[in-house]
């Protein structure tokens, strides 16, 4: 019913910006919310960002200030902006759907050198 399709992960030095997106299609409506979560090696997945159809976001304390979600319903596409990453911040990001149960993208990995 809903298929997700992230891109945008890679390898980037400490200090330096990624984009990530997110494509949702299927049977999808702009009042669902949106948003990634993170899993990095050794530790359990967390809600990195979310956002919902009227704009409030969500961000982990972690990455306050330095990652901004974004949504255009228009596109049924979220982004998030990463800035000044760190080496911590290395895991694979996953994009989620509620509708209301949540429904994930494949993955895309996020490596962060130091």
């Amino acid at each position: 019913q809903v298929q997700l399709v992230e891109s945008g992960g890679g390898l980037v030095q400490a200090g330096g910006s990624l984009r990530l997106s997110c494509a949702a299609s299927g049977s999808i409506f702009t009042i669902n919310p949106m948003g990634w979560y993170r899993q990095a090696p050794g530790k359990q997945r967390e809600l990195v960002a979310a956002i919902t159809s009227g704009g409030m976001t969500n961000y982990a304390d972690s990455v306050k200030g330095r990652f901004t979600i974004s949504r255009d319903n228009g596109k049924n596409t979220v982004h998030l902006q990463m800035n000044s990453l760190k080496p911590e911040d290395t895991a694979h990001y996953y994009c989620y759907l509620l509708k209301p149960q949540y429904y994930w993208g494949i993955g895309t990995l996020v490596t962060v050198s130091s």
